[in-house]
């Protein structure tokens, strides 16, 4: 049988989408982008007992499979992945995830191309770059771009239950919690993850943009 959202997905596969701002750029993700993703993968493994919730690569190997992996997951319209520049310098990566729902024929949202919702995740950035403008201003493209141009329904985001630091970048741009589901993957020390969700929705967007745009405002750009 043919996947009734087959189309809807070829939009994730085929569409480039590039998106700018101040002193970030997200790129499409491409094989060329894992010499400079090495590096970064390199300072996290300096630091590794400082992130043992997050899944990065920590290895050539590692930065090598996870490029491969997220480019046939974009292949089969299942993930559109980025390479985030700052300042010049790509320092990481970032994904969406969408999600195609099955509306009723009589909805007006039946003929919908675009994902009705997506998943914001697989995000990695330096260390030496964090506690910069860099997730605030990533974060905000991500957001606009799925809210104004796609005009999805929800943003989801999720994290490991005990992965504090990510939790509370997640708090910081304005979503919400949603609540744990236990028992939810493997975790990255191999025991079974319970994950914190979180998310956004349409209705508000307006608020989330005003605060991100106004902390940006305030922040001093390094």
């Amino acid at each position: 049988m043919i996947d009734a959202h087959q189309e809807r997905k070829a939009l994730i596969a085929d569409t480039e989408i590039s998106l700018a701002g101040e002193a970030v750029a997200l790129e499409p993700l491409t094989p060329a982008h894992c010499e400079a993703l090495e590096k970064v993968a390199a300072e996290f493994a300096g630091k590794a007992a400082d992130y043992p919730h997050s899944f990065v690569p920590l290895t050539p190997s590692e930065v090598r499979i996870y490029v491969a992996t997220a480019l046939a997951q974009r292949e089969r319209g299942e993930r559109y992945p980025f390479a985030i520049r700052f300042d010049h310098s790509i320092i990481g990566s970032t994904s969406y995830f969408p999600f195609f729902w099955s509306w009723p024929e009589h909805s007006p949202f039946a003929q919908r191309q675009a994902p009705d919702a997506i998943e914001i995740g697989a995000t990695w950035i330096a260390p030496s770059t964090q506690r910069t403008r860099c997730n605030t201003e990533a974060k905000l493209l991500l957001l606009t771009h799925a809210f104004e141009e796609w005009q999805v329904h929800r943003v989801s985001l999720k994290t490991d239950e005990r992965n504090q630091r990510s939790r509370n970048a997640i708090e910081r741009i304005g979503a919400k919690f949603d609540g744990i589901l236990r028992g939810d993957m493997p975790a990255r020390d191999a025991t079974t993850r319970n994950s914190a969700y979180y998310s956004i929705i349409a209705n508000e967007w307006p608020a989330v943009r005003a605060e991100l745009e106004a902390r940006l405002a305030r922040d001093a750009r390094r």
